[in-house]
């Protein structure tokens, strides 16, 4: 595995996050560096490094704490994973050329599958906003925060920076559905852009491939084929380019209907949800973990769920009018009044539920119930 250090990466992420990935590594010659000890014991290939300065004021106060001999040149280094990129989608055409499709438009790519043959796949790297509507989908689909695979195919939608597709192995196969690719530059200023933020199917993972019923495929199917169609007329013509933003955000606009009908429909299931985040939390303690991670996170407990946090989180709000992270809050808050209780120090309460620092817990603990851990002790003691 090659991995990479950038600098934008250590402002983010969270301390811990990186606390949990610290590499530590010896010098070893004049030509490269020696791997020693890794967060997850795999061999690594380092490509670049991040030495100690230009690290955030957080970074430097963790570094300092290392125990880190004297006599050894050791540096600190992040890495993040780097995948194989086979294509890069810089532009909405870049597709259509990749594949042999027709190019009917500078900003805007439009591609029937049916119509095109078969055609390898890619591990793609996009610039620009896409919506790929399939029949099925490669077994080992990469999208989002894993693989997805779907023999019924689905709607998934991918923003510029994103990562999705499948390497390309040599093999070619006919695919049956739509793919819309357009450039930021064309929706600028639009009504569009102004919606890009409530388009949320944008920004989820592969739990949320939006899973489309046979009437909704048909319906985005003959968008698509209009959309096809306008795109093929001749660009002098009147309204042009409007229409083709009209079609663009008739199309996402359905797409979010249609995710919210899922949404609704697996938030019909919160309260299955609820009980397992609880049990979730449970486990978390029971098993000690906050010892080695520290307190629960939203990631971590939506991962367990099998949710991304965006969309677990959305689910926890439309049913306790809260977000996950005040629900965490909560029942640390509760537990923690529970050790106070059992007689314990302020100091073993902090360890016990994974602060790093006891005043980190004071704080937290009196701003959930206004009290200090003291006063609330005293308070329950005058009962």
């Amino acid at each position: 595995m090659i991995l990479r250090v950038t600098q934008e990466f250590f402002f983010n992420v969270s301390p811990l996050s990186i606390a949990k990935m610290i590499i530590m590594i010896k010098m070893i010659n004049n030509n490269g560096w020696k791997f020693c000890k890794g967060s997850n014991n795999i061999g690594f290939q380092v490509c670049t490094v991040q030495f100690f300065t230009g690290l955030p004021p957080i970074l430097l106060n963790f570094v300092a704490k290392l125990e880190i001999p004297d006599n050894i040149p050791w540096i600190f280094l992040n890495f993040v994973p780097v995948m194989t990129i086979d294509l890069y989608i810089n532009e909405a055409n870049d597709y259509a050329r990749d594949i042999g499709a027709p190019i009917l438009h500078p900003y805007v790519s439009v591609i029937h599958y049916d119509k095109v043959g078969e055609i390898r796949h890619t591990l793609n790297r996009t610039g620009c906003y896409g919506i790929f509507m399939q029949e099925e989908f490669p077994e080992g689909l990469i999208y989002g925060i894993g693989t997805y695979h779907d023999e019924n195919g689905s709607l998934i939608a991918f923003s510029p920076g994103q990562i999705g597709g499948k390497r390309d192995d040599g093999t070619r196969r006919q695919y049956h559905g739509w793919v819309l690719l357009f450039d930021g530059v064309f929706i600028q200023g639009s009504a569009i852009e102004q919606k890009l933020d409530g388009y949320q199917f944008f920004s989820y993972h592969s739990n949320e491939a939006l899973l489309l019923t046979p009437q909704e495929k048909e319906l985005l199917g003959q968008l698509m084929a209009n959309l096809h169609r306008e795109l093929a007329t001749q660009s002098q013509a009147h309204g042009h380019d409007e229409i083709i933003r009209g079609y663009i955000q008739l199309i996402l606009d359905y797409c979010n209907r249609f995710y919210m009908r899922q949404y609704e429909e697996i938030s019909a299931e919160g309260s299955d949800i609820l009980s397992r985040f609880q049990q979730v939390l449970t486990d978390y303690y029971a098993q000690g973990m906050q010892q080695k991670n520290g307190l629960p996170s939203v990631k971590f407990c939506a991962s367990e769920l099998c949710l991304s946090p965006g969309y677990f989180g959305d689910i926890i709000r439309n049913a306790l009018g809260e977000s996950p992270k005040d629900y965490i809050r909560h029942f640390v808050v509760r537990r923690a009044k529970n050790l106070i209780l059992s007689g314990m120090t302020i100091d073993q309460v902090a360890g016990e539920l994974g602060f790093e620092y006891p005043q980190h817990f004071t704080r937290m603990f009196k701003n959930a119930t206004g009290q200090t851990p003291r006063q609330f002790y005293d308070s329950q003691r005058k009962l």
